[in-house]
């Protein structure tokens, strides 16, 4: 089992506080959603446990040791980063964009066999293997999001980490997605999301937090934390929990 946490994380650009007070142990096997108003801080969040951005002031650890000391091809053998609004710079074919999900486990002697099953493994996982010799730049936006799961996925990390990972997929893709990550999660792997919607977010994942004015506002199983008082603090709106067919939903009613 392995740990991200934070202790006391509080994030400042110039006078503006996004994050305060953070503490949170989050473990592997597990799929654990974040959710909030917009600009409540979740990418924020992400980006400090990934290791990417340098808190403010207390600190995001794995295991125990802070990131800032982790070197960076060590962590990115154990962590990977799915971003919001990911930068593909080149065209290139999308397996060999999928192929740079295992720089950092490639010596000097380049790719090799256990490389090529990795990137294998991950595109048939990802459902993207028909379109591996398309140019990233002729495919559409859920097909690109599909490869950008696969490449993070040929890393075969502990922890999987993505910012709104189901934005651009249609539904069926989506119910994919999602089935992906809880095969993950039950194999061991640690999963973190930022979602947007709610009633995925209680479909989806083991835990939910709730942040709002860059502070955890609940931390709860999915039962428990999306009640309508954290909805009404949260996002200023009046909602109830109801029962659809395929699991709980959000019915937002009227702003709060």
């Amino acid at each position: 089992m392995s740990i991200l946490s934070c202790t006391d994380l509080r994030v400042e650009i110039g006078p503006k506080v996004i994050l305060s007070g953070i503490d949170l142990s989050i473990e592997t096997g597990q799929i654990t959603a974040i959710v909030g108003p917009n600009g409540a801080g979740k990418s924020t969040l992400l980006s400090c446990v990934a290791g990417l951005r340098a808190p403010t002031s207390g600190t995001a650890a794995l295991d125990g040791v802070a990131l800032s000391s982790i070197k960076p091809r060590e962590r990115a053998r154990r962590l990977a980063l799915l971003p919001q609004t990911p930068d593909i710079a080149w065209s290139v074919e999308a397996r060999t964009l999928i192929e740079l999900g295992r720089t950092p486990f490639i010596g000097a002697r380049g790719q090799g066999d256990e490389d090529r099953v990795a990137v294998d493994r991950a595109m048939a996982a990802a459902n993207v293997a028909a379109f591996e010799h398309r140019i990233v730049d002729t495919l559409s936006g859920g097909e690109r999001a599909r490869v950008l799961i696969a490449r993070a996925l040929a890393g075969e990390p502990e922890w999987l980490l993505a910012d709104e990972p189901l934005t651009g997929l249609d539904p069926a893709h989506q119910l994919d997605a999602a089935a992906l990550f809880r095969r993950m999660a039950d194999e061991g792997v640690g999963v973190i999301v930022t979602l947007h919607d709610l009633s995925m977010a209680l479909r989806l994942s083991d835990r939910i937090i709730v942040l709002a004015d860059g502070s955890v506002l609940a931390d709860d199983p999915p039962a428990t934390a999306l009640t309508p008082e954290v909805l009404r603090r949260a996002y200023g709106v009046e909602a109830t929990l109801t029962q659809g067919p395929g699991g709980p939903l959000i019915d937002v009613i009227r702003r709060g």
